[in-house]
């Protein structure tokens, strides 16, 4: 009962608002290596830069995995690379694909790549990954899956012959006004981690110091800084949104297999920082439906 209380005091610190989010298309595939030193090194620059705002993908870790739990008895992790759904959606996803997995996991020693995505939608990786052997990549059954073999000088990369393609949802997320930068930091690090819990979700940004808007003085660069929730700002521009004495937002995007895994995130996001002193108030982005189908009310969350 005591906790139930405390959780409907506290959701006055949730606006009554909603996040708005969008349809994408994923892979989802497990990275093995050696130790977790190689693995960490494919992880990271497998799932960089972030780059849907420009018709490309983005990537993130959903879990890691022991060896007990992967094909090849290595460590491992599951990742999440996703395009936005649109006309092209799915060639964009293949041509992303082979990108990432050749310059971010074939380039670590002892690393191998299984699908982790069962799918009738498949991308067929001999074109975008395989032929890296040029010609000299053969195929093999090992660990009860058919993989590709490449020839490499250190010395062989192996991934599996087919990646299944899901569709999902992008884009939502949550954001909180923090009292200070270190707040901000504590309050965004204490969401992810809630987040790594829930299945089918990643969090492409991890913590993102830079919202942005669909609106632009300069379209040629893409989406530029969110003005209004700049705590920088206030004070000097007259359409500012940062409440008083609020000096950092963070913003975390999650995006999911499902709506309900989404949802969930936000959820375990919004209940790992709600009682921190330093979080004034949680919010989310919204464009007034100009960017997403799906409409999430944050206190819906806890109906």
């Amino acid at each position: 009962m005591a906790v139930s209380v405390n959780r409907k005091r506290n959701l006055t610190k949730v606006e009554d608002t909603f996040c708005e989010a969008f349809e994408g298309l994923f892979s989802r595939f497990l990275v093995t290596a050696k130790d977790e030193k190689w693995l960490k090194r494919a992880l990271c620059q497998v799932t960089a830069l972030p780059s849907t705002v420009f018709g490309k993908s983005e990537g993130g870790i959903e879990k890691m995995l022991s060896e007990e739990e992967t094909p090849d008895g290595r460590v491992g992790a599951i990742v999440q690379v996703w395009v936005t759904a649109v006309k092209g959606s799915l060639e964009n996803l293949a041509r992303e694909l082979g990108w990432r997995i050749r310059q971010g996991v074939l380039v670590v020693p002892t690393t191998s790549v299984f699908n982790a995505w069962k799918s009738e939608t498949k991308i067929d990786t001999m074109p975008i990954i395989g032929h890296c052997g040029d010609g000299y990549e053969f195929m093999e059954e090992v660990y009860g899956r058919k993989m590709i073999n490449i020839p490499i000088m250190m010395p062989e990369f192996r991934i599996e012959r087919y990646l299944g393609v899901g569709r999902g949802v992008m884009g939502g997320n949550v954001w909180f006004m923090c009292r200070s930068i270190d707040d901000g930091l504590e309050a965004g690090e204490r969401a992810v981690e809630a987040i790594r819990k829930v299945e089918g979700v990643v969090t492409p940004f991890h913590v993102c110091a830079a919202g942005s808007k669909p609106e632009t003085k300069y379209p040629e660069i893409g989406p530029t800084t969110n003005h209004r929730f700049c705590p920088t700002l206030r004070g000097k521009i007259p359409d500012s949104m940062v409440p008083e004495n609020v000096e950092s937002i963070p913003e975390i995007v999650i995006n999911g297999v499902s709506l309900d895994a989404v949802k969930t995130a936000m959820k375990a996001a919004i209940d790992a920082v709600m009682d921190m002193d330093g979080v004034i108030k949680i919010s989310a982005g919204n464009y007034g439906g100009k960017l997403g189908k799906y409409m999430i009310g944050l206190r819906e969350l806890f109906l």
